[in-house]
């Protein structure tokens, strides 16, 4: 996504305005329908329970949240994203989980600190390491009196986080599931290799940052048509909006940088191999099947290392950013749950 915002921030502005459009979800159906889905309606999401938006402190850090709360809840899902930490691109993932549950888990979504709209934190650079505490902090402050047990979903560097979070809270932690993780550097990704030498440059990554932030001064319909034709055609409507208020924020490009430039230094060294082993039957993977942030020679290392760990792979043709599309957020829900089920009746036989 940080490859693309580069490359679309200097194409050009004479691009005409979006055409009004209906409801993403009810285009998404519509589609459905038309590919001869209707036959299999089990496929097809519901009439879902919206996830709430709210400003949350944690630690002193305004921090973004998306939730839904079950009255009766068993579970209590975490997710932590990936890079960007923009929790508004799971919105669709988050209300699929819920419905797929069936109400039968509380479901919150915690962003990043400064990946947020507004800069609360006045420029300030946060590192990795950094938002791994701001994730504990959020559970002791947060989730102390949940007395259901938590199951952590992270996304990307989210993946790693989430095994973080693992570590401090074992007896509070049921589950921890990784989707398209991003656990080790890719010497073959030149994606990674341009991100790399431009995180590493702090006049590479200003002047960069400098020229997306340019464009979040144009006209919303006009970013939103460019977003919309040029990195984003099969995207939801949630994450083009999500993209023009977030992503056009000189601010948060340069924290994506920066916890870039932290993740790949902390990648110097390998995967905490021992605790993965120790918690495996408490950990799942689930690859991409062409993903240069999760490749499949990191599931070989991952099975060799691991035997006997909970891995699969999507080939359904998703992406990495997989929440960016309402098809890729119902069927990496569909998934999660499937694993959460699985799991839980493992653990009550």
């Amino acid at each position: 996504m940080v490859t693309r915002l580069a490359s679309w921030s200097v194409r050009t502005l004479s691009l005409l305005p979006l055409s009004p459009s209906y409801s993403s979800r009810a285009r998404f159906c519509a589609e459905c329908l038309n590919k001869g889905m209707g036959a299999d309606s089990h496929l097809l999401p519901k009439s879902t329970k919206s996830a709430n938006f709210r400003l949350c402190n944690v630690s002193g850090y305004k921090s973004e949240i998306l939730e839904i709360h079950s009255v009766a809840p068993i579970l209590h899902v975490l997710l932590v994203p990936g890079n960007p930490g923009v929790i508004l691109f799971y919105k669709d993932f988050v209300e699929f989980l819920y419905e797929q549950l069936e109400g039968t888990a509380s479901i919150t979504a915690i962003g990043h600190i400064s990946h947020t709209r507004k800069n609360w934190e006045h420029g300030r650079l946060f590192s990795l390491e950094e938002q791994i505490n701001h994730k504990v902090d959020f559970i002791r402050e947060e989730l102390q009196n949940v007395e259901v047990p938590i199951v952590l979903v992270g996304h990307s560097i989210g993946s790693y986080i989430a095994i973080e979070i693992f570590k401090r809270f074992p007896e509070k932690v049921k589950y921890c599931i990784g989707l398209y993780p991003f656990l080790t550097m890719n010497p073959e990704s030149k994606t990674q290799l341009v991100i790399g030498k431009i995180s590493e440059s702090r006049i590479l990554s200003t002047v960069l940052c400098y020229l997306i932030a340019s464009l979040g001064l144009l006209p919303v319909p006009i970013l939103r048509f460019i977003i919309r034709n040029s990195m984003a055609k099969s995207w939801s409507a949630d994450a083009v909006d999500a993209t023009c208020s977030h992503l056009s924020q000189y601010h948060v490009m340069r924290n994506v940088f920066y916890m870039a430039m932290t993740e790949f230094r902390k990648f110097a060294e390998a995967p905490d191999w021992t605790f993965i082993r120790e918690r495996k039957a408490q950990i799942s993977f689930l690859f991409g099947d062409d993903d240069h942030w999760g490749p499949l020679q990191v599931l070989e290392e991952i099975s060799k290392q691991v035997p006997g760990i909970a891995v699969a792979v999507e080939r359904e043709k998703h992406t990495h950013g997989f929440s960016c599309t309402e098809a890729g957020s119902l069927w990496v829900a569909r998934h999660v749950v499937d694993l959460i089920k699985s799991q839980t009746s493992l653990t009550t036989q």
